[in-house]
């Protein structure tokens, strides 16, 4: 007599659902940054595949970002994965050649077990309380591709201001600072789009803290600049801020609006 058993239930995905809450092109600094600093990984990269972890409740950031990598990576592909299932069938008709969707969550499911060359996460961790933040970057770091990168931050709705933390599978790397420079008064008007892991740090003596009061202080110091362009003012902003905090990109980069700070500066206190 053969015996029969019933099969185990499928694993439920990993991490909580979202507001969903997405807006086309909200996430383009974070992607024009991406395809800055990753670009050339990916083009080495055999058959490399970019997921976007929790695009939402519409795939718009998910078709964006296959565009805008493949124009530094024509071999790409990207799967949004969603731990929502309702999300996963309403993004299904827009897959095509290259974008496709899965239901999932920090487990990050890919056919065969591939491991991504690119992970996206961009407010998903927000809802999250910090002390998780640690166990979840580990948790999608573990699930990289040699070589890969993990991209987690927080932007507003429309894309002006974003923060976000850069992760390989050693851990965290880098800290960038992107904002519309029109749209500015201040820099510490940031740090209300702080990543989950700095948001809550923004206090007398963490580092993030002082960063923010000496990027104001740099920013008000450069006032003279604004007559040539915000642009201008934001560059020679971060020329002084680079004589006491390591930054890690040039003014290639500080022209688009961006600043990246070492995670190591920044890291919390304790």
């Amino acid at each position: 007599m053969v015996s029969r058993s019933t099969p185990p239930p499928p694993k439920r995905p990993e991490g909580t659902v979202t507001r969903g809450t997405t807006n086309p092109n909200r996430l383009r600094r974070m992607d024009r940054w991406i395809a800055a600093a990753h670009g050339a990984a990916l083009r080495r990269a055999d058959a490399p595949v970019a997921v976007d972890l929790g695009y939402g409740a519409a795939p718009w950031t998910a078709v964006e970002l296959l565009a805008r990598l493949r124009e530094a990576a024509p071999g790409v592909r990207v799967v949004g994965i969603e731990i929502e299932p309702a999300r996963v069938a309403g993004a299904k008709p827009y897959e095509r050649e290259g974008l496709s969707f899965r239901h999932g969550g920090f487990e990050v499911p890919l056919e065969g077990g591939e491991r991504p060359a690119l992970i996206r996460a961009a407010n998903v961790l927000r809802q999250y309380d910090e002390e998780r933040v640690a166990e979840v970057w580990q948790r999608l770091c573990g699930r990289l591709a040699p070589g890969g990168l993990l991209v987690e931050g927080t932007c507003d709705e429309i894309g002006r201001r974003h923060v976000w933390v850069a992760l390989g599978p050693e851990g965290p790397r880098t800290v960038t600072f992107a904002t519309r420079l029109g749209s500015l008064e201040r820099p510490s008007d940031l740090a209300e789009r702080l990543p989950k892991a700095l948001i809550h740090r923004n206090v007398p003596g963490e580092p993030v803290y002082a960063f923010l009061r000496d990027f104001d202080r740099a920013w008000a110091a450069a006032a003279p600049y604004a007559s040539y362009g915000a642009r201008q003012r934001w560059i020679r902003t971060a020329r002084a801020l680079a004589a006491d905090w390591p930054l890690a990109d040039d003014p290639g980069r500080w022209r688009q609006g961006e600043l990246t700070v070492r995670w190591e500066a920044l890291r919390p206190a304790g």
